[in-house]
């Protein structure tokens, strides 16, 4: 059984020594360890819906979800959502519909109107939205475009050296790693400018991508800019970069406020003479005196930090270089140019190895807890920050602190506090000369001090969601339990959105959960003025979802890209279908199972999904009977079948509007089926096969699949 070798070893007969490639080149690279993951939930999707939340109906309008029911109907039991309207009116979605379905959300402050099934209202609302999404489309095509048509520079496959620095990459790489990095690789390779997003949790490797893509960028002669938004997390990249290239000829160098003015002065000679390979900076990097000599790669650590001015110039350089966008928890903006396909976008969600889920309590603030979490986390030897997150009192916390724990080392840092100093304070903290660190969330960006395991944020209720997020990240990288104390004043009554917020925090404990924190961050803001204060109306009226789903229509239709998919068949088949249960107990679990059946396009679509139900047991037959109906609708809507129909053995298939079946076709059809079938030029009846309906769908895909080739031309017309 092949395995790694921890060590070289010598035999005495014959004279044979064994040596290891650590021993050789002085790294060792650690195999994976997997770990189950625990005190954490499942990470459930943004999209899932739960009883008494506000949904948008495509067709319908806003409404109530009331929650998962099971009906009969034409002697046939399935299950439903049962949506409530206004004036108590009520609509039973079938779960094969669910996607015309969506959790609303909408604008802060705005409370939607619940529509009334049937009235012209929506539909207006619905055109007056879709018209301003064809404008906004124009507008963002014309801004994005010059990424597509200006040509950019097309960067040579990897180089040996590239390999050998990636192969000394002391850990393993987790899949989603090596995703991320193959597709900016990928993207480099291309013959125009790169503008990609890489999502990824904190401490998931994000830095490692970057790191990569910028030595290939200099293996072909071209410079590279790594812009962060602060000072102490650019001096840490500084770090990290000049190690990982100190065995090649590769210059680094750092632009902050951390450099004194006649050593940014050489920094900026070495850019424009391009002596210096890769600088890395703070929005320093971003000025007018900064000149490069031939700029290939801009990497941009936490882009929603910076000020307007600075994306605006970022937005410039994305028309002329390769641009790699890293960030924890995207804002929603970043998240939706990406899901409107004019920014690519990788997501990293597979948690590095020996990492644990950060435990996190939400509590009162309290002397005595606060004392015990610090005394916990200094009896194993680790370190504290304490977050308090007001300047002009920050001293007076530390003194407390000192009172509670007199045996146990404070230190303050805060962005306020003189260069030198702040820049000592963080290096006696890193060094282990302080215990605890009273700080404001200056320490919220990019800090990596694997000794710190605990974090107690003072006035929690005070902070966004993302906000709490990336504090909370500063824990629990190490192979360690990790903790989160969420403070807030006994006496100040939480608001709806701060409480809103405190619960997400408990609820997404598991890792990874970044990406679905950041789509809870906008649930509970709203929508805003996402896309400018213009569109703030539009996404109250119609719910953020099926704001940009119509966005995503109206710049494919910009583009001259068909944006109508062939509709669904209507399917009345008799039979009981739905996932039961006592199969499937939880309903966010069902409810998922029912959007990915929904949204199959092809049979390997649903056989994928099948396999993973088969994974649970043994499928009931209602569940079988569902898998097997969905590869039917699958087929159907493949050759355009507008409707099926089954009575016993029999099966009504009726084409679409304008699908015809013409006389070469039907012949066809009847000398293959033989008597099995009454042929049409608009659909035929078939006798199918089989006692048990499963038997009889696939005898009916088979006829429909023969329909798709035998037809003398496409039958949706």
């Amino acid at each position: 059984m092949p395995a790694t070798l921890g060590r070289g070893f010598r035999f005495e007969i014959p004279a044979l020594a064994i040596v290891t490639d650590a021993e050789v080149v002085g790294w060792r690279r650690r195999r994976p360890r997997m770990r189950f993951l625990r005190d954490g939930e499942r990470l459930a999707s943004w999209a899932d819906l739960t009883p008494d939340d506000l949904v948008v109906h495509v067709h319908h309008g806003i409404g109530r979800y009331r929650g998962l029911i099971r009906l009969p109907m034409d002697g046939a039991e399935r299950e439903y959502l049962l949506l409530e309207y206004a004036g108590e009116d009520r609509l039973y979605v079938p779960t094969d519909q669910i996607g015309l379905v969506q959790r609303y959300i909408g604008a802060e402050g705005d409370q939607p109107k619940i529509h009334r099934l049937g009235g012209a209202e929506w539909e207006r609302e619905k055109g007056r939205v879709k018209e301003a999404t064809r404008e906004m489309a124009a507008s963002l095509l014309a801004l994005y475009a010059a990424r597509a048509t200006v040509p950019g520079h097309a960067f040579s496959p990897d180089t040996t050296w590239q390999r050998e620095m990636e192969a000394a990459f002391p850990y393993q790489e987790t899949p989603h790693q090596l995703t991320a990095i193959d597709a900016v690789k990928r993207d480099m390779e291309l013959p125009k400018p790169m503008d990609r997003l890489v999502a990824g949790d904190v401490g998931y490797g994000k830095t490692e991508v970057a790191l990569r893509a910028a030595f290939k960028a200099v293996m072909d002669g071209r410079q590279v800019a790594v812009v962060a938004p602060t000072t102490i997390l650019a001096q840490q990249h500084y770090s990290v970069f000049s190690e990982r290239f100190a065995r090649f000829p590769v210059t680094v160098e750092l632009l902050s406020r951390f450099r004194s003015p006649a050593e940014q002065k050489t920094v900026l000679a070495g850019l424009a003479a391009g002596s210096v390979d890769v600088v890395i900076g703070t929005h320093r990097l971003l000025g007018k005196d900064v000149r490069f000599c031939n700029l290939g790669l801009v990497v941009v650590d936490e882009e929603q930090r910076f000020g307007v001015a600075h994306k605006e110039h970022l937005k410039t350089l994305r028309k002329s270089v390769d641009m790699l966008t890293l960030t924890a928890t995207p804002i929603p903006r970043t998240l939706h140019m990406s899901l409107a396909g004019l920014r690519d976008l990788t997501v990293m969600e597979t948690p590095p190895e020996a990492r644990l889920p950060i435990h996190t309590e939400i509590r009162p603030q309290d002397d005595d807890l606060v004392r015990d979490a610090i005394l916990a986390e200094h009896a194993r030897g680790g370190q504290v920050y304490v977050v308090h997150n007001r300047v002009e009192s920050i001293e007076r916390a530390a003194r407390r602190l000192r009172r509670l724990v007199p045996d146990v080392r404070v230190g303050v840092a805060h962005g306020q506090m003189p260069e030198e100093r702040l820049e000592q304070v963080m290096l006696d903290f890193l060094g282990g000369r302080f215990d605890i660190l009273v700080c404001t969330t200056i320490v919220e960006i990019g800090l990596d001090i694997p000794q710190v395991n605990t974090v107690i944020i003072e006035d929690a209720h005070l902070m966004g969601l993302a906000q709490l997020y990336q504090l909370r990240g500063r824990v629990g990288r190490a192979d360690r339990q990790a903790y989160c104390y969420l403070l807030y004043p006994r006496s100040a009554p939480l608001t709806t959105e701060a409480e809103q917020r405190l619960r997400a925090m408990a609820e997404f404990v598991e890792l990874g959960s970044g990406m679905g924190l950041a789509m809870r961050d906008l649930e509970i803001r709203g929508a805003g003025n996402i896309l400018g204060p213009e569109q703030h109306g539009h996404v109250a009226a119609v719910g953020f979802d099926l704001y940009c789903r119509l966005l995503d229509e109206a710049i494919r239709e910009a583009r001259g890209e068909v944006v109508e998919e062939a509709p669904d068949p209507a399917m009345e088949l008799g039979v009981d279908a739905y996932l039961p249960p006592a199969f499937i107990p939880d309903e966010h679990d069902r409810m998922a199972y029912y959007r990915r059946l929904a949204a199959a396009r092809t049979v390997e679509d649903v056989d994928v999904i099948a396999a993973e139900l088969e994974e649970r047991g043994a499928l009931p037959l209602p569940a079988r009977v569902l898998v097997e109906a969905v590869r039917v609708r699958t087929v159907a809507r493949s050759i355009g079948v507008s409707s099926i129909a089954r009575e016993d053995h029999l099966f009504m298939v009726r084409l679409s509007a304008g699908g015809h079946l013409d006389e070469a076709a039907q012949q066809r059809l009847r000398s293959a089926l033989g008597g099995r079938a009454a042929v049409s030029a608009v659909g035929l009846t078939v006798r199918a096969s089989g006692q048990e309906f499963v038997e009889q769908a696939r005898a009916l895909r088979e006829v429909l699949a023969l329909i798709g080739r035998l037809a003398a031309h496409p039958v949706h017309g």
